[in-house]
């Protein structure tokens, strides 16, 4: 078994792989890049050479390529100490034509060029043109010096997995900082919670999280910032932020609570300090920072009513999976025993009704069924009524009570046929016994498999039933990615679903060798 199961996660892994290729190959291959720009307010306001250069820093954002301006190439020279800043500034200045520059400039330029081509980079020198006015020089105008190279595939995805778990560490911060020793602190009564409270804490110093290790009254009850999972960041739906913060942060109002800032304010706040994470120079922001904290951990969540992404999305996973199993099977047994009878063909009915039927269409149907009946149509993550689930849940029940019926009952009707129940019968037992005992029992273990698939999935949301209810779930997150050209979002959200799916497929393996001890993953030699 422990062998097989071995076998089995790897090549679930491998799959995984190759599923990130293939959406990888798809996103920054096939679709047109340009793309990105399109709800981007900040791109159609800009001038001509503005666009160009932010073009490409967005490009080199996304992940589509390594781009250097020219600009920044001589600034690094000066911080290396290879030329002074009389040089550079001289040096930045290149002409409106390459026979324009001095010769100072038409050096570095030179140089430039000839280090990044040896790089496989494609150096580019663009005009500075008038906006609205075609293709003429602008008066007194600079040219734009550049360098890029497109990602190839297999080192983005190199880069994707390396950096996917991260152990944060006394050197996260960069060494330029100064930020006094670099150390690990264990204390037994955790700052954010008072002096006089019992509550022990690791606490680091140089590390990217101030709170490596931490306790509070909500479970899992222990936390910890130490190892991280990093599944893409968010470019345009979360800018910013990770995929695995954007699908965990809570959501909605702020909830208040007694925080201890480090400097010994003590005030009602949602800020939770368990976050904070280092950002330079951000102490001197503001008197409202300085006040509050004594260092440049100052970058924290906020507590908020409502549950996460995941959350919204498991709760109505979970309820519809319950309500379909509770309908489906013994639906779908009934069928099975009145085999071409009416209630067989009711179902019949039903099944094809939800098969022929586009889902986006019987869920507005039902929406404006529940609307008429002054249910919500729409979810509120700051209301505490409960009935707002209830619509989601029943679109997206239905549909699986019409696959549980389905499949149980042409399982069923094929046991019916098999020769241990005429065997069965022949030796006595009645039909009752025949159908509880042997035929359903047989008929439920492929159902059974599926019953760890039902549960993860729950977690990635329903994407046709959340949009249209407006649950802001694991789902809804998914298609505004895709409507927005979120790369980072994407991947990691196929990551996401990749994953779920081969745990879902070792787990159902597990269920079905409990349920029914014939069921062997080994190979016996005779």
């Amino acid at each position: 078994m422990t062998k097989y199961l071995l076998k089995r996660l790897l090549r679930g892994l491998f799959s995984i792989v190759i599923v990130v290729t293939i959406v990888m190959a798809m996103i920054y291959t096939a679709l047109d890049r340009q793309l990105i720009f399109a709800q981007d307010p900040n791109y159609s306001k800009m001038g001509n050479n503005d666009k160009i250069s932010y073009r490409y820093r967005k490009w080199q954002e996304y992940g589509y390529l390594d781009y250097v301006p020219y600009a920044d190439y001589i600034n690094r020279l000066a911080r290396e100490g290879e030329i002074d800043d009389a040089t550079r500034d001289e040096a930045v200045a290149i002409g409106r034509k390459p026979e324009n520059d001095s010769e100072l400039v038409a050096k570095y330029v030179k140089q430039f060029t000839e280090y990044y081509e040896s790089q496989g980079f494609t150096v580019q020198r663009e005009n500075a043109l008038v906006a609205g006015r075609g293709k003429k020089l602008a008066k007194g105008g600079q040219q734009i010096l550049f360098a890029y190279r497109d990602k190839p595939l297999i080192s983005r995805l190199v880069t994707y997995f390396t950096g996917m778990l991260t152990v944060d560490n006394i050197h996260a911060v960069p060494e330029e900082y100064d930020i006094g020793e670099r150390r690990l602190t264990f204390t037994t009564h955790d700052p954010a919670y008072g002096e006089n409270t019992f509550s022990p804490a690791i606490m680091g110093n140089g590390t990217k999280h101030k709170y490596l290790l931490y306790f509070n009254d909500q479970f899992p009850f222990i936390h910890q910032n130490l190892v991280t999972l990093n599944l893409g960041k968010s470019y345009s739906v979360n800018s910013g932020i990770d995929v695995v913060q954007t699908l965990t942060e809570t959501q909605g109002s702020y909830v208040t609570s007694t925080v201890h800032f480090p400097t010994g304010i003590v005030e009602q706040s949602a800020d939770d300090l368990h976050s904070a994470t280092f950002i330079p120079g951000s102490l001197e922001t503001s008197k409202v920072v300085q006040d509050r904290f004594t260092d440049d951990y100052t970058n924290v969540t906020t507590h908020k009513s409502g549950m996460s992404r995941i959350g919204y999305s498991f709760v109505i996973g979970i309820l519809a999976s319950f309500m379909a199993y509770l309908l489906g099977v013994p639906l779908g047994v009934i069928m099975a025993r009145n085999k071409d009878g009416l209630l067989d063909k009711l179902g019949t009915i039903y099944i094809v009704f939800i098969i022929a039927v586009p889902s986006l269409a019987y869920i507005f149907v039902f929406k404006a069924i529940g609307g008429s009946l002054g249910l919500p149509t729409t979810f509120d993550v700051n209301s505490s009524g409960k009935l707002m689930y209830l619509l989601p849940i029943i679109s997206l029940a239905l549909p699986s009570v019409a696959n549980l019926m389905k499949w149980l009952r042409r399982y069923m009707i094929d046991q019916m046929n098999s020769d241990y129940v005429k065997f069965a019968r022949s030796g006595g037992m009645s039909e009752n016994e025949i159908f509880f005992k042997h035929i359903f029992k047989n008929a439920a273990i492929p159902i059974i498999h599926g019953i760890p698939g039902t549960v993860l999935f729950a977690m990635t949301g329903a994407i046709i039933t959340e949009r249209v209810y407006v649950v802001p779930g694991a789902g809804d997150l998914l298609t505004r990615a895709i409507g927005m050209y979120d790369n980072g979002v994407i991947v990691g959200m196929t990551l996401f679903y990749a994953l779920l799916s081969v745990v879902s497929i070792i787990l159902g393996d597990i269920l079905m060798s409990i349920i029914d001890p014939r069921i062997s993953f080994t190979k016996e030699s005779r």
